[in-house]
């Protein structure tokens, strides 16, 4: 388990980390999203023994990876700009791994070969920016790391292969327990394969649920009229944001389904729909419900 307990982190007059606090449980994949510098990368970095902090502790499986060559053993960080030597390839860095990681997997590191786009004779600092994602995402599953931390994984990949990494993140995580954490400030990116999610603002979690909970009880209603209708019939329900356009009102509404939405079709509609929630939208319904400015942190 990861455990983020009190951390705190100062870089001049700036807390980058203040008081940081969550677990995360085995086998999960937790999505970190936030603005930019809201501290998603500094936290990854700690995690992974590059920072030390100035207060509290970051622990892997009950050891500190600041310093602890066995604790850093089961992790695998990939930053948002992955670093390699001029002289790197693919080829030449994976002798390099199977040298240094107990858990690489031969059979996996060709299989990823042949399934990414890659040339691994190649210099990696030749190749485009999504390509040198690749890079690292082939060397990084190949070591089988029990930890694996991604920041901004998807920025640069096309569609086809930003699908072909959700899949082999998700498969990491069934077959082997991998427990990932993947920071970025694309919350549509993360919705399909995260079920934990922390967001972060001004170096703190101010929220950090399960998916699927912060999915109950909320959900987004389309309803029209044929005539005009005032607002004021919806409230009676618990209606956290409305939205009009004509006669066409577009609801976020809490409560049990088989209960509001008899009551909407009493009203007499001649549309009426409930639609799911994306990611986006249930953080922004539970942002502006909690008091803050969504705009200016997401």
């Amino acid at each position: 388990m990861l455990e983020i307990k009190n951390v705190t982190k100062i870089f001049g007059e700036v807390k980058a980390l203040n008081n940081l606090s969550f677990n995360v449980q085995e086998g999960t994949v937790f999505g970190l999203v936030g603005s930019n510098g809201s501290g998603k990368s500094t936290l990854l970095r700690a995690i992974n023994g590059i920072y030390n902090v100035e207060e509290g502790q970051i622990l892997i499986d009950g050891e500190s990876t600041f310093e602890n060559i066995n604790a850093k053993n089961k992790c695998f960080f990939i930053s948002d700009f992955p670093y390699f030597f001029n002289y790197s390839t693919v080829e030449n860095t994976a002798y390099i791994y199977r040298k240094i990681y107990e858990t690489w997997d031969e059979d996996y590191y060709n299989q990823l070969c042949s399934t990414f786009p890659i040339n691994k004779k190649q210099r990696i600092i030749n190749m485009s920016k999504g390509m040198q994602r690749q890079a690292a995402l082939i060397l990084a599953l190949s070591t089988k790391p029990k930890y694996l931390f991604l920041d901004e994984i998807f920025d640069g990949l096309d569609p086809v292969v930003r699908q072909l990494v959700k899949k082999l993140l998700i498969t990491a995580v069934t077959d082997n327990n991998t427990t990932i954490m993947i920071a970025s400030h694309n919350l549509r990116e993360l919705e399909d394969v995260c079920d934990h999610i922390g967001l972060l603002h001004k170096g703190g979690v101010i929220m950090e649920r399960e998916l699927d909970d912060m999915r109950l009880g909320i959900h987004k209603v389309q309803i029209a009229f044929k005539e005009n209708t005032e607002q004021s019939v919806f409230d009676s329900f618990n209606i956290t944001n409305i939205k009009r356009q004509g006669n066409l009102f577009n609801l976020t509404i809490k409560g049990e389904e088989s209960e509001f939405m008899p009551r909407l079709e009493a009203l007499g509609p001649v549309f009426l729909e409930s639609l799911p929630l994306t990611l986006e939208e249930v953080f922004i319904n539970e942002m502006e419900g909690a008091g803050y400015d969504i705009n200016n942190i997401l």
